[in-house]
């Protein structure tokens, strides 16, 4: 997510940016992890900087990792969800299921964002005994009502 606020040739960007103002004025929280900052610390300067500002300009929260959380990404490509070599794909989504999130944002359409993984974190995560989270895009999730 963080990647598409900085990327305006990006379809999706403008709702991306719209996402995280949201958040800074309220109206969602916003949370990430400490696998996203591990991933953001990889990316080249300025925009590893620059991603890295949005967390505290938006007040976003960072959550934890943990034995749990590596547990259930186990078993999210232990059942073959998610590519072993994509784990963090399958930490994502382990993060936010053990936080009790409602959803994880994501364009990534090859291992998160696609019906097999939704289909299936559901089931494992019903099975494990987790309440299931909503994998979607901004776009999903924003209002976009239009007033007469």
């Amino acid at each position: 997510m963080f990647n598409y606020y900085f990327d305006v040739d990006r379809d999706g960007h403008v709702d991306t940016v719209r996402l995280f103002e949201e958040i800074g004025e309220g109206k969602y929280e916003g949370y990430t992890s400490e696998y996203v900052i591990y991933e953001l610390q990889k990316a080249d300067e300025p925009k590893r900087t620059e991603m890295m500002a949005l967390i505290d300009r938006y007040n976003i929260h960072v959550l934890e990792i943990g034995e749990e959380t590596d547990r259930l990404a186990n078993v999210y490509v232990r059942e073959g969800i998610i590519p072993a070599k994509h784990w963090l794909d399958s930490a994502h989504i382990s993060t936010a299921t053990v936080n009790n999130l409602d959803c994880v944002l994501s364009f990534n359409f090859q291992h998160i964002n696609r019906l097999k993984t939704k289909e299936m974190t559901a089931l494992v995560n019903a099975r494990e005994r987790y309440r299931s989270v909503i994998i979607c895009t901004p776009m999903e999730v924003l209002e976009n009502e239009e007033t007469e």
